[in-house]
């Protein structure tokens, strides 16, 4: 089963950047793709996201905010 995996991000996030370089092996690796929205962007991201980024949404779901563990972000996309 594929999953949507997408990182809510802000172009002045520097966090943002450190959590996409570790967390895209590990969605390719469970054969699936990232996509990076940058919620400055979206009138309506930036509102729901604000300043709390970088936030791993996995279908539609919040899975994380700030850190993310790599093992769990692993069994949730092998589940």
């Amino acid at each position: 089963m594929s999953h949507t995996v997408e990182l809510m991000v802000r172009t002045t996030c520097g966090s943002c950047e450190r959590v996409r370089e570790q967390i895209t092996p590990v969605v390719q690796q469970a054969g699936d793709e990232l996509i990076v929205r940058v919620v400055d962007e979206d009138p309506e991201l930036a509102m729901e996201y604000g300043d709390r980024v970088p936030v791993v949404v996995i279908d539609g779901e919040e899975f994380a905010c700030w850190e993310v563990d790599n093992e769990e972000l692993a069994q949730a996309l092998a589940d």
